[in-house]
């Protein structure tokens, strides 16, 4: 039953063509990852300034998230996918430029990152609006699971290539921007591809929804619709407190290879791999469980194991020991995101979910409110009890929403909550 279901899935030709072109956009924010990370943290040494070069890319979440929820809600998805992938490959190639030309500082870094984060800001929310349009109700689960599949694919692939890469053409000089250049390179000619393979998918995305209201109006309704209905309310909430302490540790991840485990690019690829790796098997075992029971329940469950897996993580004082808590992270994770992906999409209503996507990756840009105090404790403290400490927030936070959210409780006991409750 399970296979039949990722068979019937990927046999949707519109859907391989968008899952085609995510494989790609998501090899390069993977790359880019590794490449920025490693680079930065060689200028700076600094884990605080990694932390603003991530502010700097998650903050348009925050500020334009809503919009793109609009916009995925009122134009045709297809092209706002495609337009923006080209602007990122554009604005890669000028990074790539800078790199080369040896004049690269820290902030160069910081306005890429903001301009990167808001051309995803303003499209994402139309890519994962897009998916049920393309495949029966019934698949949701599935489709949301091998998304997530290909997503940790490059999380494999991806950084391995392109801390080997840098590694190779650094030829020991660590502070050589050549091979980051050619990685970046590499980045801007995926953008493209995924981009011109969209086009391929022969559907526009054009929303049913045939009333209009202001702009500022529809993203009122967006945050109405999530407090009157408390299951959502619960899955969105379930959804940012993992981004706070859970997703620090990519974060931290280069400044941990190189002070913890005296690493270099190479081992950073390795490492960022093993999560892709463990991520594999996460997304692959729910797409093959679309149909399980008390979904609500192992939500809360998965939640608690990556938060003591990242906790685990921090007392790791080898590479091996590194690599089995970090794959124990990525499958755990994996898994864990996929459920809460299906279980909104099921959820919501198809005029709305564009910008409840929106809102879900506006939440998901306040990420910083825990990577700053993480980054300030590794400052202080050193990394590994950094991570610790995140792990353990985590945990807390997870349990208090638990004792304090009535729709957390009944999401976890499978109740069904009725849309004029309140979400509190």
């Amino acid at each position: 039953m399970a296979s039949r279901d990722i068979y019937s899935v990927l046999a949707v030709p519109n859907f391989r063509w968008l899952w085609i072109g995510s494989l790609g956009s998501s090899f390069a924010m993977n790359m880019q990852i590794i490449a920025r990370g490693w680079f930065v943290y060689d200028l700076t040494s600094s884990a605080m300034d990694l932390a603003w070069v991530t502010l700097s890319f998650m903050l348009p979440s925050v500020l334009f998230s809503l919009y793109g929820g609009v916009l995925a809600d009122r134009l045709p998805k297809r092209s706002l996918i495609v337009f923006a992938q080209t602007l990122n490959a554009a604005a890669t190639l000028v990074m790539a430029w800078i790199i080369f030309s040896g004049n690269v500082v820290f902030w160069d870094f910081i306005w890429f990152g903001f301009f990167n984060g808001t051309v995803l800001a303003l499209s994402m929310p139309a890519r994962q609006a897009f998916v049920p349009e393309l495949i029966p109700q019934p698949l949701i689960f599935t489709a949301m699971a091998l998304n997530t599949t290909g997503w940790n694919l490059s999380r494999i692939v991806g950084p391995a290539l392109a801390g080997l890469l840098i590694a190779w053409l650094a030829g020991g000089d660590k502070q050589s921007a050549f091979g980051v250049g050619i990685v970046y390179t590499v980045i801007a000619s995926l953008y493209l591809a995924s981009a011109l393979t969209t086009l391929f998918v022969d559907r526009p995305g054009i929303s049913t929804q045939e009333q209009r209201n202001g702009t500022y109006q529809e993203m009122r309704e967006g945050l109405a619709y999530v407090f009157a209905h408390p299951r959502i309310f619960a899955l969105l909430l379930l959804s940012i407190i993992p981004f706070l302490f859970g997703m620090p540790l990519n974060t931290l991840l280069p400044a941990f290879n190189q002070d913890v485990l005296g690493g270099h690019a190479d081992s950073l690829g390795i490492l960022v791999s093993a999560m892709g790796g463990g991520a594999i098997i996460g997304s692959m075992t729910m797409a093959a469980m679309g149909d399980m029971q008390r979904k609500g329940f192992w939500l809360l469950i998965s939640s608690l194991g990556w938060a003591l897996a990242t906790a685990f993580f921090g007392f790791s004082v080898n590479l091996t020991a590194a690599l089995v808590a970090i794959a124990l992270i990525g499958l755990i994770s994996a898994w864990n995101m996929s459920l809460n992906r299906g279980l909104i999409q099921h959820a919501v209503d198809s005029h709305m979910r564009g910008r409840i996507m929106s809102i879900d990756m506006m939440f998901h840009g306040l990420m910083p409110l825990g990577v700053f105090p993480i980054s300030w404790i590794a400052e202080g403290y050193g990394v590994g009890t950094a991570l610790v400490v995140s792990g353990s927030a985590f945990a807390a936070l997870i349990g208090l929403s638990m004792m304090w959210s009535p729709a957390v409780r009944d999401m976890a006991q499978d109740k069904a909550a009725k849309p004029e409750a309140s979400a509190n």
